[in-house]
């Protein structure tokens, strides 16, 4: 039994308390499983109220997060768009990217609950970025993460 019970759409301060406690094997464990999908369709669902328009002001830009570590080998990759202090987010991406972001999947769970530092991950390696390097740098900003 996966050790996250709950969806960030149904309790997100749960949600990051759950990716928390939770082993990086039951993590992965849980991004190996058919719950991928859902899981991170909630993630999408839940981008837009978490984010700061304010602190994005009049930035125009769409940014891909990569989600490697499918079961198939394959990759999920979200579009973010960002503009007029609004943000739009689609597992479908037809733009192209300003700034694209990869990473693998136990760490993309652990950034968007606040359990880990974006910038830490980038500085480490765990998170690449092509594209505009400047947007990396600010680009957690303009969300409100949990703080389990």
């Amino acid at each position: 039994m996966s050790p996250i019970d709950t969806s960030p759409l149904d309790d997100r301060l749960a949600f990051a308390r759950q990716v928390k406690a939770a082993t990086d094997e039951q993590l992965l464990e849980l991004m190996r499983s058919p719950r991928r999908a859902s899981l991170i369709a909630d993630i999408v669902a839940d981008l837009p109220a978490v984010f700061l328009p304010e602190r994005a002001g009049d930035l125009e830009a769409v940014v891909h997060w990569k989600v490697t570590g499918r079961p198939d080998g394959g990759a999920d990759v979200l579009e973010l768009v960002i503009s007029r202090g609004a943000l739009a987010v689609s597992v479908e991406p037809v733009r192209t990217p300003r700034l694209t972001l990869t990473l693998g999947p136990v760490d993309f769970l652990k950034m968007v609950t606040g359990n880990t530092n974006p910038k830490m991950l980038f500085l480490r390696g765990r998170m690449k970025a092509r594209g505009d390097l400047g947007l990396t740098t600010r680009f957690s900003a303009f969300f409100d993460t949990p703080r389990p």
